[in-house]
């Protein structure tokens, strides 16, 4: 691939995902232009369990990475000596799920002798929205996904402040437990926001603001009092109004994200708002957050649908950062499942 340059503005990064239950690898031009995305899910697998197992994540792995690889190359149209480094995540994440991409990127660093770059999940779950444009700064990032909710403001490119994060359950992870509840399969977060965009009504559920000043997060007692709701209508012998609740509790969630993201945007100064994580999928939430960036003249970014899970082209985007700094890691790189998102650069 003759275009590829080689000065630190521009890299063909290839990049290793598997944080968690999907196999993930992707090449990604200069940060920002996907030649190839490949993503083996895992999804099938786990719905026996209710949830992901992370033995059966880690072999599940191992049997698909190579040719995840092979083909996330051949797409993108390149030779292997084409690339520019190879990334991976290096946490956090599940550490048997994330050594198997650590032990395959250091392999293929090692063989094609190309820098190896550690990455942060959470900054790839940022950086995705690099897909869509340029990232203006300083920004806000809400971050939410089965795993993290967190407010981060970032003052620089490749600067990473929390300014909030979850005290218990992370928003995928409520929504799971909640659409269990409800009597659906894993993964429960799609079927909630489904049934609560198609119910009439909503339960009256508590919003958990915390502190005034506070730019935390909590759901715990919200998923709670979803499965008071679900237990007294048993116990009355009333069929458990499904819709209701789901409305009910998307509304709760949703209203809390807002407001404390928009707060969060306009006390920093922050220039945009980039939605991320996997649960920026969700279309309730997607819509509130559209329309009422809108009436505050606030300028929100979100990815795509395909990269809003995880996904190596996230990865990609964020070790470009990495790149341009001309940083990159030891072939003894450990994964790190407690990586700091603020002291990763």
């Amino acid at each position: 691939m003759n275009d590829i340059k080689t000065d630190r503005q521009h890299s063909c990064i290839l990049a290793i995902e598997t944080s968690c239950d999907e196999t993930s690898v992707a090449v990604v031009k200069d940060g920002c232009e996907v030649l190839s995305s490949v993503i083996a899910s895992q999804i099938e697998t786990h719905k026996a369990f209710g949830g992901v197992v992370p033995e059966v994540a880690s072999r599940k792995h191992v049997e698909s990475i190579t040719n995840i690889i092979e083909e996330a190359i051949r797409e993108a149209g390149i030779g292997k000596n084409d690339l520019s480094a190879i990334a991976v995540t290096q946490g956090p994440g599940l550490v048997g799920a994330l050594l198997v991409g650590m032990m395959a990127a250091k392999s293929l660093a090692f063989a094609l002798n190309k820098p190896l770059i550690g990455t942060h999940h959470i900054a790839g779950h940022i950086y995705a929205n690099r897909f869509v444009g340029e990232i203006e700064y300083p920004t806000m990032a809400l971050v939410v996904s089965g795993g993290h909710t967190e407010l981060v403001y970032m003052k620089e490119e490749g600067s990473f402040e929390l300014i909030g994060r979850t005290r218990d359950d992370a928003v995928g992870e409520a929504y799971d437990k909640v659409a269990r509840a409800l009597g659906f399969p894993y993964p429960g977060g799609p079927h909630v926001d489904r049934l609560a965009l198609e119910a009439e009504a909503a339960a009256d559920l508590p919003r958990v603001w915390l502190e005034a000043d506070s730019y935390d997060f909590s759901f715990s007692g919200l998923k709670s009092a979803v499965l008071n709701a679900v237990n007294q209508s048993k116990m009355r012998g009333e069929d458990v109004p499904a819709g209701a609740i789901a409305r009910g509790f998307q509304e709760s969630v949703v209203e809390v994200l807002v407001e404390k993201a928009v707060r969060a945007v306009k006390q920093f100064g922050a220039k945009q708002l980039l939605l991320c994580g996997g649960v920026a999928a969700n279309k309730g939430l997607r819509t509130a957050l559209t329309d009422r960036c809108e009436a505050e003249g606030i300028q929100l970014t979100i990815p795509p649908f395909k990269y809003c899970t995880d996904n190596g082209a996230m990865i990609a985007a964020a070790a470009h950062l990495k790149w341009k700094r001309e940083r990159q890691d030891p072939l003894d790189l450990k994964a790190d499942p407690q990586l700091s998102l603020e002291s990763w650069m």
